[in-house]
């Protein structure tokens, strides 16, 4: 009798676990379904029974990601206490460990890859997108963030936020500076002079 790497009823979240690790390991071009029955220990066809393809497979990668970013988004928030500023680093520093950490995975969350958005990732997606931009509306009552459009400014630290992630990635900027580079970021949109 052979024993298998996953418990009986959880193949789904072991393909999920094996295709995070092949993504981050090998790249998009890695993931096949086949190879994930393989590692998986079960039949070719096994796979099908949660993702009817390859598309529907990064689909749920996705879609992983932004519930995990977002979880971690959140509770580094609740974390923070109540300072607006330590909460705003708190969001920001927990969204750079992550693209910094699992940077194939968010190049796959943010990428299109048809024309059509699953309702589970895009319900992963605005759950992210809604808590910074809850933390974005605070600062701006609070007079603390710039008045005007909201989701530019979301989309503008987010922006920020990626850069820092991107230059870390790439090696262009070690990673002992993300840190700094991050309260620097924070600093400016908050109007805080950088340290």
């Amino acid at each position: 009798m052979t024993t298998r790497p996953y418990h009986h009823g959880h193949l789904r979240d072991t393909l999920l676990v094996e295709a995070e690790r092949t993504l981050r390991e090998d790249g998009i071009e890695g993931l096949s379904l086949r190879d994930l029955a393989r590692q998986a220990g079960v039949s070719h066809a096994a796979p099908r029974r949660h993702f009817a393809d390859r598309q529907a497979l990064l689909d749920a990668l996705a879609e992983t990601g932004f519930l995990r970013l977002g979880d971690q988004v959140t509770a580094a928030v609740a974390g923070a206490g109540p300072d607006y500023e330590a909460r705003m680093h708190a969001m920001a520093t927990a969204y750079v460990r992550f693209a910094t950490h699992d940077s194939a995975l968010l190049d796959l969350m943010f990428a299109r890859k048809n024309s059509g958005e699953s309702a589970a990732l895009t319900e992963g997606s605005t759950r992210l997108f809604t808590a910074v931009g809850d933390l974005i509306h605070q600062g701006q009552r609070a007079g603390l963030l710039p008045p005007g459009d909201p989701d530019r400014l979301r989309l503008l630290l987010a922006a920020t936020l990626q850069g820092i992630a991107t230059l870390v990635i790439s090696g262009r900027v070690p990673g002992a500076q993300a840190d700094a580079l991050v309260t620097d970021a924070v600093a400016l949109f908050t109007g805080k002079p950088a340290r």
